[in-house]
């Protein structure tokens, strides 16, 4: 490989380093070309890439992104699905297809643009409700104690209501009668 393409592969490695919202790295030993082209539609699907990357390339590159804890990633056959929208769909995506493929194929570790995460942090993240699920209980959640306040208002109206009700039957019994 010349010196001009290794420099175009760090460069754009780089850039996927620092704007991904969410990146996983995976050991692909195991997985057959189909199989990698599978979970690459799969990482499409959800907004994202899934790159087989050198690991010499890759450290310069993390170095190059001010990712220098990344950088000590880089051992053995290494792939990266790189999340451009969705963490927690992409951590479902990858954690999916790492646990139905049958295969030794295993997540090593991943980042957020903040910090780095752990096999098994990848892995709580997949198992996180999806966003929509999220901001529904969120909302339920606030809309519930303020219909409680609704009914408690509305409470003393319609005991006065129903009072007055009484009153107006007693009262028209009285004229009838």
């Amino acid at each position: 490989m010349s010196k001009e393409k290794k420099a175009q592969i760090i460069e754009a490695l780089q850039v996927e380093l620092s704007n991904c919202t969410i990146g996983i790295l995976t050991d692909y030993r195991g997985l057959s070309n189909a199989g990698i082209t599978e979970l690459r539609r799969k990482v499409q699907g959800v907004g994202g890439t899934y790159k087989v990357v050198k690991n010499t390339l890759a450290r310069f590159a993390a170095e190059r992104a001010e990712r220098p804890e990344l950088a000590a990633s880089f051992e053995g056959p290494v792939a990266i699905a790189f999340g451009h929208a969705d963490i927690v769909q992409m951590a479902k995506v990858v954690a999916d297809h790492v646990r139905s493929s049958g295969t030794t194929v295993s997540i090593k570790a991943g980042f957020l643009p903040e910090r780095m995460l752990t096999a098994e942090d990848v892995n709580s993240l997949a198992r996180l409700p999806s966003r929509e699920v999220l901001l529904t209980r969120v909302v339920s959640g606030m809309k519930s104690p303020i219909w409680g306040l609704v009914g408690v208002l509305a409470s003393p109206l319609r005991g006065l209501s129903g009072v007055l009700q009484a009153r107006i039957e007693q009262l028209e019994g009285a004229q009838n009668g």
